[in-house]
């Protein structure tokens, strides 16, 4: 039986390459498609919520949720309590754009499954995704030192 730091690190490794894959025929950059899945999941945020939630320096948020502005794909609303803040929110078009882009990349995988995996291999697959929902459903532990 392998141990389990082999597993996870190979896992990682393996869901990493698989995400990268899924993510290679995208037509817009990286960046704008993370922030459009984020105000769909999320909903309205401001650009320096959006820009910490990115791990991204404000200015550059500003620029790309200016870009999607003028795309058409999000627009800026106002708070309701703070007047000097303005979240940003998906359009209708920024909603259909993150449905086609996750169905895009659901569509890629599902022919990639049918493709390569026999029917056993599939039920093992569904199996797997089980265990790691699971795997992320799991409550956070504490940090631990050190790292």
């Amino acid at each position: 039986m392998r141990d389990a730091s082999e597993v996870a690190a190979e896992l990682r490794l393996v869901v990493g390459q698989l995400v990268r894959r899924v993510r290679e025929d995208d037509p817009m950059p990286p960046g704008v498609i993370a922030v459009i899945g984020l105000l769909g999941r999320e909903g309205p945020m401001t650009t320096s919520e959006l820009a910490a939630a990115q791990r991204v320096r404000p200015q550059s948020m500003a620029r790309t949720v200016g870009r999607l502005i003028e795309q058409g794909l999000a627009e800026r609303g106002t708070h309701p309590v703070d007047g000097r803040k303005a979240p940003v929110s998906l359009t209708a078009a920024g909603l259909a754009t993150l449905e086609e882009v996750r169905d895009r990349r659901a569509d890629w995988l599902a022919e990639a499954i049918e493709d390569t995996l026999s029917s056993s291999e599939r039920e093992t697959l569904a199996s797997a995704v089980d265990l790691v929902r699971r795997l992320v459903d799991r409550a956070p532990s504490a940090p631990r030192r050190g790292t």
